[in-house]
């Protein structure tokens, strides 16, 4: 049988050559022929399984705005130019509904549990190839290829497919948009297909409601079906870089950052509602960011590109930095406007979770790169205490500083999550649990050899911890008697942190009981009665045993964490007498 060689760089002449040389020649002389045949390849799909003829890929804003405005019922241009987009039926995150391969490569990584609900590979295919289907069944897919992270040694690139103008605008604004060059060579890391128009199958095993958010690890790629509600894609970012980060030694916090003319440092820990964008966006520091940034050994830097601020009661005089932020550009969701495009921050008709993404360069005190070569000064864990037991500033020694970021207390606000209809206490791993996807020791872990290594000293020393309480005082959310904490004294309190006025010895602070950490005696400019906790309540006794309950909770919540956690992190815990 004769053998035919060709000189062809061309791949599928492998498989023509196999079959031509299984066939029967007169001779058993091996025949070369020399190609010379000028064939075009078929141009590789730079987008997969999508119908290429339909993207429009990283369009320019007011592309999107009039596409918005002319394909999407209920969107209106704003009397500021920004744009106004209802997000359907889900007006929040599905927490209930999210999903997470198990695979060999998730198995023994993932922190399984009522955040990370597993789903079968072959179950996540059916969801992608559902999402898909009717992605291209659409007459428009919006393609935005961006970096998630601005350290070009660190970032992901994140490729978003989404079938609503409202949420390509979204991502634009939430991401770090490439130059041109960087975009002429972009390969996702990380892919998004946002089929949120379209209904999940209930049919498919792991999947039990009309709203699916799925994400794979191995494939990289997440899957939204049923919820039109843009943070899904924000928080599924952040859920991804909780997932690689730590793994290169580096700690994802969910949490805001701001630094001064001086260089130094604050990070905000805290939920949705906690005052993170509000209390790290002032006109004395440059915003680093309001949510999500990673320490790493040289410093800290920003996740995102801009901003998602609530809006509910937002006012030029409360928060001017991000009302002025709101204006061609940005997007925002579930608002309600007046007859003259005006809108109505105080009305909560279609939701209390009003929202405005926006991006960075909108706020006038902004730092560009979002990165500091600097570690934190200060750390500022955030809770809103429904129970009004906790006071509104207590220093953290390094133990109470991991065992209290375990531990996540805070309470939920309305309408960040479908069914809070009412402020409810919850305990938040790492003040970030429903979008953690390792255990919370590993980034307690982490931040323990943070606080305690030489090598995250800053300028001044060492990091000072600090629980701030922007919930109640006087009483608890339920009592006649509880109020809100102005944020006036809040502000006061954080300025007085980052300008270095809280003292530092021991005399200048009291004994929290139960819990141990110290409270300053006195902070310029916030009453007495205010910052201690137990000046404010009629019945100082009654407020006692508030903080007993609340100590009580912290512990059987730690119950979950105490078989796998260290000492380190144990010392930190509330101390009840047994004979108490």
């Amino acid at each position: 049988m004769a053998k035919v060689t060709v000189k062809s760089t061309l791949p599928h002449h492998n498989i023509l050559l196999e079959k031509v040389n299984d066939l029967p020649v007169t001779n058993s002389n091996t025949i070369a022929i020399e190609h010379t045949t000028t064939q075009l390849l078929a141009k590789p799909k730079k987008f997969g399984e999508l119908d290429e003829a339909k993207i429009l890929h990283n369009s320019c804003i007011p592309l999107l705005y009039h596409h918005a405005l002319r394909f999407e019922p209920h969107t209106e241009l704003t009397s500021t130019g920004a744009l106004s987009c209802l997000s359907g039926e889900k007006t929040g995150r599905s927490p209930m509904d999210k999903r997470t391969v198990l695979d060999d490569n998730t198995r023994d990584k993932v922190w399984w549990d009522s955040v990370n609900i597993p789903i079968e590979p072959e179950a996540f295919d059916s969801v992608r190839r559902r999402a898909i289907d009717f992605i291209n069944s659409t007459e428009r897919i919006y393609v935005t290829d961006a970096f998630a992270g601005w350290d070009p040694d660190h970032r992901v690139k994140v490729r978003v497919v989404s079938v609503r103008a409202y949420h390509a605008i979204f991502m634009h604004n939430l991401l770090i948009v490439p130059t041109q060059e960087e975009l002429a060579n972009f390969t996702p890391d990380f892919t998004i297909y946002n089929a949120g128009p379209h209904q999940a199958d209930t049919t498919i095993k792991g999947i039990t409601s009309g709203t699916s958010i799925c994400i794979n690890y191995t494939s990289m790629e997440m899957v939204i079906l049923g919820t039109e509600y843009a943070g899904e894609m924000k928080k599924g970012v952040l859920t991804l870089m909780m997932y690689l980060l730590p793994q290169k030694g580096l700690l994802p916090l969910h949490s805001s950052c701001n630094v001064d003319s001086e260089g130094n440092v604050t990070l905000f820990f805290g939920l949705s509602g906690t005052g993170k964008t509000t209390l790290s966006t002032e006109p004395g520091r440059q915003l680093v960011g309001d949510d999500e940034h990673v320490w790493t050994p040289e410093g800290v830097f920003n996740v995102e590109g801009g901003c998602y601020a609530k809006c509910k009661d937002l006012s030029a005089e409360r928060e001017p930095e991000i009302f002025e932020a709101v204006r061609f550009g940005s997007v925002l969701e579930n608002v309600v406007l007046d007859s003259s495009k005006v809108v109505d921050y105080a009305d909560v008709s279609v939701t209390e979770n009003t929202r405005c993404a926006y991006p960075l360069r909108h706020i006038r005190n902004v730092c560009l790169p979002a990165l500091v070569q600097r570690h934190p000064n200060n750390i500022i864990f955030l809770t809103c205490d429904a129970f009004g037991a906790l006071p509104p500033v207590s220093l953290l020694n390094v133990h109470q500083a991991i065992y209290h970021f375990v531990s996540g207390y805070t309470t939920k606000m309305v309408g960040t999550e479908i069914g809070v209809t009412k402020p409810t206490a919850t305990f938040s791993a790492c003040y970030a649990g429903p979008f953690l996807a390792l255990s919370p020791l590993t980034y307690a872990n982490l931040l323990y050899e943070k606080l305690t290594s030489t090598g995250s000293t800053n300028v001044k020393g060492s990091v000072r911890v600090w629980l701030l309480n922007t919930g109640w005082i006087g009483g608890s959310s339920e009592s006649d008697k509880g109020m809100r904490i102005p944020l006036r004294y809040s502000r006061r309190i954080v300025d007085a942190i980052n300008r270095g006025e809280i003292s530092e010895s021991q005399d200048d602070f009291e004994l929290f009981p139960y819990f141990g950490f110290l409270v300053p005696k006195e902070v310029t400019g916030v009453p007495k009665e205010v910052l201690r906790q137990e000046l404010s309540w009629e019945d100082s006794q009654e407020h006692l045993d508030q903080v007993k309950l609340v100590a009580k909770k912290f512990i059987k919540n730690f119950n979950q964490y105490r078989a796998e956690a260290n000492d380190d992190i144990l010392k930190g815990e509330p101390v009840i007498d047994a004979t108490d």
